[in-house]
């Protein structure tokens, strides 16, 4: 009975080995009649229902009486049933096998038809399972075994092969996956996810796993099977694996042989010359120069012209020489310690950049290459490096990164190490961010400083960053120069194919300490014991050429000698300079900017008032498909009242703001508006882009649809980072000087993870590299009860910052407001109009020149009904306005003001508010200082003698110890007192005086009140000194705003 139930239940579909050969999908291979199929429930088998499992229970208790009683046919399939075999055996199928079908008799002794033809065992399928996983296995792990390491150390305790292993792969490798070793000659199908096969389809297991060992165990370790894409694991599986892929000509190898020399003579002729100087030399990863070369020349055959770099200072001064080729006496000049020829203030020779164009000799086609200057902050440089690329791209209209590309550098323990290069990796594919794939080179020493890397991160690889991005990483020993050149020729094409990012890890070592006076032994004495006993990558290669017999050794002392002479020679003219030029390091020069422009004379910026009102009619219209474009409702009350403004000759914040960018697209001037929901407004105050509320993704922007002719406009929402984000955008804005560039912070205080970007490269990249920047950075400003967080962009530090000199006053005269832009880092204001915000965003193109603006935007005045302007601030004849002067009835009669009150941003309406409720318009005047720095000397002078009788005070809504009080408390007493002899000596006047005058400037006139200007002093008025910037407590906050109002009307 229970065996007849069994058979039941073997027909009802019971599970056995390779049941997924006889799913539907597999039925011709094993049966005539497609209709009919065995592997389903019992439910969906009419042959076996009810009554016929009785009738199939009493033939079997018949066949058990006597077999003979049976038809034959019963009769053997109870008795293989019995044998524990299958009972019935299907008729072979004559059908064609269709798509990823195999016949099941192949694999299934049990289903060969009664001939006995084809018998596989199970253990065939099993083997051939186990192959294709090992397989998969080296592509996924051979890395974990590669020999990657020059010295040995990395890796030394796992590089066991499977020639020491006698036969069997290393375990790391295959885990469960194994064979025995008399398989080792048997012959197996290659599955079509590999390539080692070539044009053959089965090759002995020895075999496959000699070519799987020398493609992924050797010299080179690869990480690719995280990629989502089935596509480009293949791409990298096909140019890995094909037989022969690595081989190279002997002429390729002769070039490698003369690149390595050129590096290694660069640093050893340095060493020999200048023993004692700090130059962050490449000795032990020579092979990088080669390496990039290679980059470079793939990637012009491939159609790039342009290439943008940053780098650390490691290998910086090999990289300006052999790979930019720039001219050798002008890197030797900075070791000889000159002074400079032109302004600035200049860096140390390992932070610097350059721009070169020429031609590349291989590819014989012409290359622009610039290397950013960075500060030793390693990784600071990488989105700098993005955001001039994609710059690039933008103007030339490169929308798919073809003709311009970026490398980056990186050292080991900075890529793991620094949390930008994870910012910068998250913009790669951000369609207003994306730079269309960069190669990222690791010059990969196995050290960081002192630090081990058993210290310095907790994951496998320094490069296991780049993953999140589904980047191929190639780790690559940089004692096979051949390797090396074959995986850059890969990184090349991969981001030409694919325009994705790529990272080549070059394992090397450090041959000296971290500098070339800094002593290693202190702190890896063994690592340092092997590098001393390990001859030189060139050494080596040099040997293995002449074994091969692809050069002599003459002509290895041929190419070293030659390279010395050139190093000789440009030594000599280098000795013959007396100064240095900082424009020769440029990275980002602009052509024809400056010449022929006045450097003192800026242009307008009012504009006529038709433009004014086409513009905020335009800003101020639903979409022109407006029946089929849904907008949200409140959209519609916000463009309503735009209108209505318009129409009433006046603009709020946002519509200020929308009128100077409207009025420089309609000038040919891109701009682009970048940060964490710019398109909206952290605020909802702007709207810049209209989504359609009932379709996903269509958008309108009316500032792209002002004129037909106008120039582009960018708004884009960023990922939420600011040092990524900020840096990019520097990077933008150094490209072309005919943009305006905005950054704009979230809140403004949220600019203090960005801080790196604001002290390395805004304040003071001018002066370290002569390289300008137009960039504003709206930083939302203002204390209204938020908290700490949401109250001030910090306004002090970018003060603090300002190089303007308190205790000097410049000399008065028409082009005094220029002048001064013209000699400082920055501009810092905070303005309280819309019709000022409109001048000075428009000033930043109208300037002869480029200085970045940090700008404190409000956030209650947004909305604040007298935070408005007329048409009539804008127009032409008008400007920027850097103090607003008070008009209240107090300036009509100046004698009889009791007490002045200057003031900066939001704080003014809070102050003209109480004097209103305290009825005291006749007593007290209240003037805004619009631009802080540089501080408005002349203005703040003549207004101070405009009120003689009057008290002077500084009113402001931050701490004592924070706003602007520091900063602008000097430099009143210096507008006031005005007695200084500012002029007696020629060097106290500005680098830029002595430039355009010949003439010494006359001393300022003597102020009429001398002796009440020497008495007068400005006292402060605003909330005491505290650690945080805001109160988290609104009372708190309204008792403090209460508190500083008294004080200020107190007469």
């Amino acid at each position: 009975m229970y065996r007849a139930r069994a058979l039941v239940n073997y027909f009802g579909g019971q599970g056995q080995f390779a049941g997924w050969l006889l799913t539907k999908n597999a039925v011709p291979g094993i049966s005539c009649a497609s209709t009919r199929n065995y592997n389903v429930p019992v439910a969906s088998e009419p042959f076996l229902n009810g009554s016929s499992s009785q009738y199939v229970e009493d033939m079997y208790n018949a066949w058990l009486a006597d077999p003979a009683s049976v038809h034959a046919s019963w009769d053997s399939f109870f008795r293989n049933s019995a044998a524990g075999g299958v009972g019935y055996q299907s008729p072979p199928s004559l059908a064609p096998l269709g798509k990823n079908e195999v016949l099941a008799t192949s694999f299934l002794p049990a289903l060969a038809g009664a001939t006995g033809g084809g018998h596989v065992s199970e253990k065939v399928i099993d083997d051939h399972l186990a192959v294709q996983a090992i397989i998969r296995s080296y592509q996924a792990r051979g890395h974990l075994v590669a020999q990657l390491d020059p010295l040995g150390i990395m890796y030394g305790d796992r590089t066991t092969t499977i020639t020491d292993r006698k036969g069997s792969p290393p375990d790391e490798i295959t885990r469960q996956h194994k064979l025995e070793d008399d398989d080792m000659d048997r012959t197996f199908k290659l599955p079509s996810t590999t390539f080692i096969g070539g044009k053959e389809k089965q090759l002995p297991l020895r075999e496959i796993l000699r070519r799987l060992e020398l493609t992924y165990c050797r010299h080179i370790g690869v990480e690719f099977m995280f990629i989502n894409s089935l596509e480009q694991c293949n791409w990298i599986r096909q140019r890995l694996e094909t037989p022969g892929a690595m081989e190279i000509g002997a002429d390729e190898k002769r070039l490698i042989l003369a690149r390595l020399t050129r590096a290694t003579g660069f640093e050893s002729f340095l060493a020999r010359k200048w023993s004692s100087e700090k130059r962050f030399g490449l000795e032990g990863c020579e092979i990088l120069i080669p390496a990039m070369k290679q980059v470079i020349d793939k990637s012009t055959e491939l159609g790039v012209e342009s290439i943008v770099m940053g780098m650390p200072h490691r290998g910086r001064l090999n990289v300006l020489a052999n790979v930019c080729r720039k001219p050798l006496h002008q890197l030797f000049t900075q070791f000889a310690g000159l002074e400079a020829a032109d302004d600035g203030s200049g860096d140390v020779k390992y932070h610097l950049g350059t721009y070169i164009e020429r031609l590349n000799r291989v590819t014989n086609k012409n290359i622009r290459l610039a290397v950013v200057a960075n500060p030793s902050h390693l990784e600071a440089v990488d989105p700098v490096v993005q955001g001039k690329t994609r710059a690039e791209q933008f103007y030339r209209g490169d929308g798919e990164g073809k003709k311009v590309m970026s490398i980056l550098l990186h050292g080991d323990a900075a890529f793991c190490g620094q949390g930008i290069v994870f910012e910068t990796m998250h913009l790669s594919d951000l369609p207003d961010y994306t730079t269309h794939g960069t190669i990222h080179i690791v010059v990969n020493n196995q050290i960081g400083f002192t630090t081990d890397p058993r210290h310095s991160r907790s994951s496998s690889y320094c490069t296991d960053v780049a993953r999140v991005v589904n980047a191929p990483i190639f780790h690559v020993n940089s004692d096979d120069p051949e390797s090396v050149m074959h995986v850059c020729n890969m990184a090349a094409e991969w981001r030409s194919t694919f325009h994705k990012d790529v990272v080549i890890d070059i394992v090397c070592y450090r041959r000296n300490g971290h500098n070339e006076i800094d002593e290693p032994m202190f702190t890896q004495p063994l690592m340092y014991r092997k590098i001393r006993n390990t001859k030189s990558a060139l050494e080596k290669y040099a040997e293995n050429l002449i074994k091969e017999g692809v050069v002599t050794p003459d002509e290895v002392k041929d190419v070293k000698s030659k390279y010395e002479k050139i190093c000789e020679d440009a030594l000599d003219s280098a000795r013959k300079e007396t100064h240095i030029k900082y424009k020769d390091w440029l990275d980002s020069p602009w052509s024809g900017f400056f010449e022929g422009k006045d450097p003192l004379k800026a242009g307008t910026t009012g504009v006529k008032e038709d433009t004014l009102v086409h513009i905020g009619k335009r800003f101020s219209s639903p979409p022109p498909n407006a029946a089929e474009f849904v907008i949200h409702k409140g959209i519609e009350r916000i463009l309503k009242s735009r209108m209505e403004m318009v129409e009433a000759r006046t603009c709020d914040w946002a519509l200020g703001e929308a009128m100077a960018f409207g009025s420089l697209l309609k000038e040919g001037i891109h701009v682009r508006l970048s940060g964490q929901d710019v398109e909206r407004g952290t605020f909802s105050h702007r709207h810049h882009v209209l989504h359609h509320q009932t379709v996903d993704k269509a958008t309108y922007r009316p500032l792209c649809n002002l004129y037909p002719d106008q120039a582009p406009y960018t708004v884009c929402n960023s990922s939420l980072s600011e040092f990524g984000v900020l840096g990019f955008e520097l990077g933008y804005s150094m490209t072309n000087p005919n943009a305006l560039v905005i950054w704009e912070a979230q809140f403004g205080d949220f600019n203090n993870t960005a801080q790196c970007i604001i002290d390395q490269f805004i304040s003071s990249g001018q002066a370290k590299w002569v390289r300008q920047s137009g960039l504003v950075m709206l930083l939302p400003h203002g204390l209204e009860g938020m908290g700490p967080e949401h109250s001030s962009a910090r306004l002090e530090r970018f003060l603090q910052m300002s190089s303007d000199d308190p205790d000097y006053f410049p000399p008065e005269s028409d082009e005094f407001a220029v002048r001064q832009l013209h000699d400082i880092n920055w501009i810092v204001a905070n303005c309280t109009t819309p019709g000022n915000l409109f001048h000075i965003l428009r000033r930043q193109i109208a300037l002869p020149f480029r200085k970045p603006l940090i700008l404190m935007t409000p956030k209650s005045l947004l909305r604040h009904p007298e935070a408005r302007s007329s048409f009539d601030e804008m127009l032409e004849n008008t400007e920027f306005q850097r103090i607003i002067p008070d008009s209240s009835v107090a300036s009509q009669s100046p004698q009889n003001v009791k007490k002045v009150i200057f003031c900066s941003g939001k704080v003014y309406y809070d102050l003209k508010k109480a004097r209103e409720d305290r009825k005291l318009e006749n007593d007290i005047a209240i003037t805004r200082v619009e631009q802080i720095s540089p501080f408005p000397y002349d203005l703040i002078k003549s207004e101070c003698a405009k009120y003689p009788n009057a008290q002077l005070s500084w009113a402001q809504e931050e701490h004592k110890n924070q706003g602007p009080w520091f900063y602008v408390q000097p430099r009143f007493e210096t507008a006031l007192t005005g007695s200084r002899d500012v002029v007696t000596e020629k060097e106290s006047r500005g680098w830029f005086a002595k430039l355009f005058s010949n003439k010494e400037p006359k001393p300022p006139p003597k102020p009429e009140t001398e002796t009440l200007a020497e008495t007068r002093v400005v006292s402060y008025v605003g909330r005491p000194t505290a650690a945080s910037p805001a109160t988290g407590s609104k009372a708190q906050h309204l008792k403090e705003l209460s508190h500083l109002l008294d004080d200020a009307m107190a007469l």
